[in-house]
C-alpha cells in the first residue's frame, strides 16, 4: 500500500478545480478525472466545499494515469496556483515583512496550502535553504507533485515581490527529464539533477529584504485567522475525531492503538481499517497531537526542553528533538528562537532550552 501523506487536514476544493481544468484542456473528461475521488460535479463548484488530501491524491493519480505522456504536466499544473487560490494563507504570506517571515508562516501553516511536498526551511548561517521533502508521497505520483509544488512555490515568490527572490542554487534528486530546461525557466537558475536533496538556496540578504506589501496589522490578523482555521480543520469528525479527542485527554501519556481501540469498543484491526477509510492512520493522528502540543508549549510556555519532552510523553529530550526535526525540519530550540525572532510568541522569556 502506498505511504500515507503526512498532511491529513482537509482543504478547499480550489486545488481540485485547477487540476480538473488542466485535465479538460488536455481532453480528459471531468468524469475520468474525478473517478474514484468521491468528488462530484456539485462539490467541485461549491466555493465552501472541502475535500481530503486523499481525494486530491486520487485525482492526481487519474491525471498521471491518463495524461502521463504530457511533457512537464506537473510544472504546468503548478503554474496555475496563484496567491489568490490560497485564501487567508495567501494573504498571510502577502502581508509578511520579508521572506524570512514568509518562511515562518509556511512552516507553521503548510497544511493550509495544497502542498504534498513538505517544505523544510532553514538558515544554515551562510545561506537560506528551502528543502522539498517528497519522501512521504506515493511513488506513482511523486514526480508530478514535486513538479507541481515547486512551480507553485516559484509562482508565489514572484507574486510576493516583483522580480521574485533569486534562487542561487537548485537541486533535484530525480534524473534530468527531457524537459529539464523548463525547471531553469521557472526557477531562474539551471538546476542540478541527480543531487542528494530537493532544495533551493537563497542569499540571506534577499531573504531579509522588505516586501512591498508588508502590513504588520494585516499580518497579525491573518496569522490569527490561519491559526483558527487550522484548528477548525484539525477538529475531525468521525472516528478520527474520537481518536484525536482520546489522545488529547492524556497528553503526557499518549495511549497506543490497542488502548484507544479498547476504549472505543473496537478491535485494533477495525480501528486501523476505519481510520484508513477516513484517509488517515493512528500514527498520523498521534504525531499530529504531539506536534500541536509541542508547538504550543514551545511558543507559549516558559519550559525547559526537558520539561516539554516530559509533558509530551518522551523519555528524553533527544526523542523530542528527533520527532520535531521530522515534523518541522528544525530542532525545537531553533523553532523557539525563530518564533521569538518573528515576534509571534509574546514577550521574551528568560528560561533557556
Amino acid at each position: 500500500m502506498p505511504a500515507m501523506p503526512h498532511n491529513v487536514v482537509r482543504r478547499t476544493v480550489v486545488s481540485a478545480q485547477l487540476l480538473v481544468q488542466l485535465a479538460a484542456e488536455h481532453g480528459l473528461a471531468h468524469e475520468a478525472a474525478l473517478r474514484g475521488t468521491g468528488i462530484d460535479g456539485q462539490t467541485l463548484i461549491d466555493p465552501n466545499a472541502e475535500i481530503t488530501p486523499a481525494q486530491e491524491l486520487q485525482l492526481v493519480r487519474n491525471l498521471v494515469t491518463h495524461l502521463g505522456h504530457v511533457s512537464g504536466l506537473g510544472l504546468d499544473a503548478g503554474l496555475r496556483y496563484h496567491l489568490s487560490a490560497y485564501g487567508i494563507w495567501g494573504f498571510a504570506l502577502l502581508s509578511s515583512p520579508n521572506f524570512r517571515a514568509v518562511a515562518d508562516v509556511v512552516s507553521r501553516f503548510l497544511d493550509l496550502s495544497y502542498a504534498f511536498v513538505r517544505f523544510r526551511l532553514g538558515d544554515d548561517g551562510s545561506a537560506f535553504w528551502v528543502d522539498m521533502d517528497d519522501g512521504e508521497i506515493p511513488g506513482d505520483v511523486r514526480q508530478f507533485l514535486l513538479e507541481r509544488d515547486f512551480a507553485a512555490c516559484c509562482n508565489v515568490i514572484r507574486e510576493l515581490r516583483p522580480g521574485g527572490l533569486p534562487i542561487r542554487e537548485l537541486r533535484f534528486r530525480c534524473a534530468a527529464p527531457d524537459y529539464a530546461a523548463r525547471f531553469a525557466e521557472i526557477g531562474g537558475v539551471v538546476p542540478v539533477f541527480g543531487a542528494d536533496r530537493n532544495g533551493a538556496r537563497f542569499d540571506l540578504a534577499d531573504v531579509d529584504a522588505p516586501l512591498p506589501q508588508a502590513n504588520p496589522l494585516m499580518s497579525r490578523m491573518c496569522l490569527e485567522q490561519c491559526k483558527q482555521l487550522l484548528a477548525r480543520r484539525q477538529t475531525r469528525t468521525g472516528l478520527a475525531g474520537q481518536v484525536r479527542e482520546r489522545l488529547l485527554q492524556t497528553p503526557g501519556v499518549l495511549p497506543d492503538a490497542a488502548t484507544v481501540a479498547r476504549d472505543l469498543l473496537l478491535s485494533e484491526r477495525s480501528l486501523r481499517r476505519r481510520l484508513e477509510a477516513e484517509g488517515t492512520a493512528f500514527r498520523a493522528l498521534s504525531d499530529e497531537v504531539r506536534q500541536t502540543l509541542a508547538e504550543e508549549l514551545l511558543t507559549t510556555a516558559d519550559l525547559k526542553l526537558e520539561e516539554v519532552a516530559q509533558r509530551l510523553g518522551y523519555s528524553e529530550p533527544a526523542s523530542l528533538i528527533h520527532a520535531f526535526k521530522r515534523w518541522k525540519g528544525m530542532t525545537p530550540t531553533a523553532y523557539r528562537a525563530q518564533r521569538r525572532t518573528s515576534g509571534q510568541n509574546g514577550p521574551p522569556r528568560t528560561t533557556a532550552s
